[in-house]
C-alpha cells in the first residue's frame, strides 16, 4: 500500500552543506520531519556537488518520513558561474556585464533539460537566453536553431 502524501516542500540548498539552521530547520521542523536524517542523506547525495545551488523538492508523508528529488542547479546561478560575475545587472536593459556564446546556452540548457518545461532543445536554449537577457548578459550571434 502506498503512503499518504502530506505534502511538498521545495528549497535551494547548497550541495553537501544541509544543516539545520534556517531555511532548511524550520521548514522541516514545522512539519515534523527529522532535520538531522534529512541533512545526513541531503549532505551523502550531493557530495559531488558540494558548493553548487541545488533545489530540492522534499515529499512528506503522513507517517512523518520522506522521499527527496535533487534537481540540476539554477541557469541564473550556472549563467553567473560561466560568466565569473557575482550578480546580475541592476539596469539588464542598459547595462550588460557579460557576454556568452550560443555554444554555452546549449550546454546549459542540455544540462538543464530534464528540469524544464519544454521539449525541444531549441526552446530549451531560447529559454536560457531570456534568462541571461534579463541578467544583463548578451548572447554573441544569432541564434542557431530554425
Amino acid at each position: 500500500m502506498a503512503k499518504e502524501v502530506a505534502g511538498l516542500i521545495k528549497l535551494q540548498i547548497k550541495g553537501g552543506a544541509a544543516n539545520p539552521s534556517p531555511p532548511v530547520g524550520p521548514a522541516l521542523g514545522s512539519k515534523g520531519i527529522n532535520i538531522m536524517d534529512f541533512c545526513k542523506q541531503f549532505n551523502a547525495r550531493t557530495q559531488e556537488k558540494a558548493g553548487k545551488v541545488l533545489p530540492v523538492v522534499i515529499t512528506y508523508y503522513a507517517d512523518k518520513s520522506f522521499d527527496f528529488v535533487v534537481k540540476t542547479p539554477p541557469v541564473a546561478i550556472q549563467l553567473l558561474e560561466i560568466t565569473k560575475q557575482k550578480s546580475g545587472s541592476a539596469e539588464p536593459n542598459r547595462k550588460k556585464i557579460a557576454e556568452i556564446t550560443w555554444d554555452q546556452v546549449k550546454a546549459i540548457a542540455e544540462d538543464k533539460m530534464n528540469d524544464m518545461n519544454c521539449f525541444t532543445l531549441e526552446s530549451a536554449m531560447s529559454m536560457v537566453a531570456g534568462t541571461a537577457r534579463s541578467m544583463g548578459i548578451s548572447v554573441k550571434g544569432d541564434f542557431p536553431g530554425k
